[in-house]
């Protein structure tokens, strides 16, 4: 799926701040936590990271954070069946989600051939595609053989 390829602002921050949010201090480490993330975190792995940084933001500080973010189109929220929420800065490129169910692990990958076919799938039902997530749910070969 084919986002319009508008120039974003490179960080978290910079998103916050081209939509006119006010940024606070607390907001700001939040952003950089968030936007330095290599993983999906959810809300308590961010807690953890910023507190780090400085000791009085408080959980709830990092939830109402989140969801601002996430109102604003900043972030994504993604709930991979684990009953929590994980977040991620909104991508410039469409990307799908890999799962791993042993241990939660996930891995962001992209597959022309699968975007092709999911718009033909659409066109043949009678619809045009204008969004769509895809996320797989996987074992490590070497465990479905146990």
């Amino acid at each position: 799926m084919k986002r319009a390829s508008a120039q974003k602002p490179a960080s978290i921050e910079e998103a916050c701040t081209a939509s006119g949010m006010r940024m606070t201090e607390q907001r700001r480490v939040i952003a950089r936590v968030l936007g330095a993330s290599r993983d999906h975190p959810d809300v308590e792995e961010l807690y953890k990271r910023a507190v780090k940084i400085d000791d009085k933001i408080s959980i709830s500080t990092v939830y109402r954070t989140v969801r601002l973010f996430e109102d604003a189109g900043i972030i994504e929220r993604h709930d991979f069946r684990e009953g929590r929420a994980r977040y991620e800065k909104v991508p410039g490129q469409h990307h799908d989600h890999l799962i791993d169910m042993r241990n939660g692990k996930v891995t962001e990958f992209r597959s022309e051939e699968i975007e092709q076919l999911q718009e033909e799938i659409a066109r043949r039902l009678g619809y045009k595609l204008v969004d769509h997530r895809l996320e797989l749910y996987a074992l490590p070969l070497d465990e479905e053989k146990s």
